[in-house]
């Protein structure tokens, strides 16, 4: 299987998946990967991290999955389905296609904060087997959007 390089949603600090403060991320159920604590912007366009056809479009989370099967979920913050969509802005429909870097969702970080949840993002290679996913970023570092995040082989 050919590498996929898993790219940041969108900017801010990386986060280890076990640091997450929700057992079903931080305990890999659904699979293993990275987190982003993001920017506190005013609003925040999060990105496809991959190339691919959305699979799965709520207002707070998506799945993107690659031509050969792989999919990576992207959860906007924690508890979020909560917000019922307030202060979420979807810009793509399931079964488009969607390029790297193409906005998915903006949404506020800040006002998430503010409403007492986590805008912590895990960014996860669902059903991914252990071991399968190499660091691209350090945990504790500072990326961009676009900017590479993990590598899944």
């Amino acid at each position: 299987m050919t590498l996929l390089v898993v790219r940041a949603p969108l900017p801010g600090s990386v986060v280890s998946m076990a640091d997450v403060p929700d057992p079903v991320f931080a305990d890999a159920l659904v699979g293993p990967g990275l987190a982003v604590d993001p920017v506190r912007l005013a609003e925040v366009g999060a990105v496809a991290p991959i190339d691919g056809t959305v699979a799965t479009i709520h207002p707070h989370a998506f799945v993107v999955a690659a031509p050969d099967g792989r999919a990576v979920l992207v959860h906007l913050g924690l508890d979020t389905v909560q917000l019922r969509g307030a202060g979420f802005v979807v810009h793509v429909q399931r079964g488009g296609r969607v390029r790297t870097g193409d906005v998915v969702v903006t949404w506020h970080p800040g006002e998430v904060e503010a409403g007492g949840r986590s805008p912590v993002c895990p960014v996860v290679a669902l059903e991914a087997q252990p071991g399968a996913l190499s660091p691209r970023a350090d945990v504790g570092s500072t990326v961009a959007a676009g900017e590479d995040l993990f590598a899944w082989r």
